[in-house]
């Protein structure tokens, strides 16, 4: 990671450059090792697996050698998604499935509207606020990705 981190702020141009200079011969030198390792291990062993598991997805693992618009890795998309990931586990003992429904529907709306750039709290008091007095026909309105508050 430290290669990434100085070729954080350069051109994609520079990216790709020294990705390929610098970065390539480290992967290179990492498979060759996994290949050899992989010669020593059994079978089914919890490590030739984890080995087999790298060489198997080898072409997706090194993509961003080739892209300069690809991340090392995904943490940000990782970052983005733990919300729903931690909701699922919470959902599971929300007490009913409507609960469990409803629960999932605010932290769409949540996410949602963090997604769209908005405070979530000042989003949910506004669309709340408004909702009872709203136009059935205008509530796609009233959807992070179209709402502008009021005020």
């Amino acid at each position: 990671m430290g290669i990434e981190r100085e070729l954080k702020q350069v051109t994609p141009e520079q990216r790709w450059r020294e990705r390929r200079t610098r970065a390539a011969p480290i992967a290179q030198a990492l498979h060759a090792w996994l290949v050899a390792q992989r010669i020593r291990t059994a079978d089914g062993t919890a490590i030739s697996k984890a080995i087999d598991y790298s060489l198997n997805r080898w072409a997706a693992l090194t993509r961003y050698l080739d892209d300069p618009a690809l991340p090392i890795d995904n943490n940000h998309d990782e970052q983005q998604i733990r919300p729903w990931a931690t909701g699922r586990k919470n959902w599971l003992f929300a007490g009913t499935l409507l609960a469990g429904q409803r629960a999932a529907a605010i932290t769409s709306l949540i996410q949602s509207a963090k997604l769209n750039g908005h405070d979530p709290y000042r989003y949910l008091k506004d669309v709340l606020t408004r909702l009872p007095t709203h136009l059935a026909r205008d509530i796609d309105q009233l959807l992070p990705h179209r709402w502008t508050p009021t005020g």
